[in-house]
């Protein structure tokens, strides 16, 4: 999803002021501030109030932590289908199809940016903490290394899912979703599937949390 936020954020206007271009890449920075945000809101906000709620000593299971950041990553998806909509309705009534970038804010990606974030604040810390918590004692380092090893996987899905959809969607001389010029394209569509498959993703994960049963450590009394 970051290779596309990118893309989006190239046919986009990125100057800051007068005289000073952003580059759409180092938006991802904001991904970073959303960690730094949520990070301590989690530990100071959300926990000491979910523990009302709850009576667990962290305020959420560790899998119910990585449910909320999967439900997050689902909106954060939409987001940006939503702002890839009225780019491309910006491009239809302006006739802006072969402008290199539109005049509407790179800024506009922050919000999808900072949703990632605090996906990541739940989903991955979360992950980290099941595998720690609950792998055997002797296979805690290893199995905190695996839990990592899901962004490189992820990483050639999403080149897999790519290479897939591009090809489908260029059959009998069409543009595709995702062509050279995306003010031709369709990278909203692209993001909905993203969206419904991280919907079914979610649900997938809730029929297969709903089996386990955690081991008798903090924060886990059940």
């Amino acid at each position: 999803m970051n290779t596309m936020f990118v893309l989006q954020g190239n046919t986009m206007d990125q100057h800051m002021g007068p005289n000073f271009k952003i580059p759409s890449a180092s938006l991802s920075l904001f991904d970073t501030l959303s960690v730094i945000f949520w990070a301590p809101v989690y530990d100071k906000i959300i926990v000491p109030c979910a523990r009302k709620f709850t009576g667990k000593e962290r305020g959420f299971t560790t899998l119910q932590r990585m449910g909320i950041g999967l439900v997050i990553s689902i909106f954060a998806m939409i987001t940006a289908g939503i702002l890839e909509v009225v780019r491309l309705q910006i491009v239809r009534k302006n006739n802006f199809y072969d402008l290199k970038s539109i005049p509407m804010s790179i800024f506009w990606q922050v919000p999808e940016y900072f949703l990632v974030g605090c996906a990541e604040v739940f989903t991955f810390v979360g992950q980290i903490e099941f595998f720690y918590d609950q792998a055997p004692d002797a296979m805690r380092s290893l199995s905190s290394a695996l839990s990592l090893t899901t962004v490189a996987l992820g990483n050639y899905l999403s080149t897999l899912l790519v290479t897939a959809v591009t090809k489908i969607t260029t059959q009998n001389g069409k543009l595709g979703w995702i062509p050279d010029n995306l003010n031709r394209g369709h990278l909203d569509y692209f993001f909905w599937l993203l969206a419904i498959l991280s919907l079914l993703n979610f649900i997938v994960y809730l029929w297969i949390a709903k089996w386990y049963t955690y081991k008798k450590v903090a924060g886990h009394p059940e």
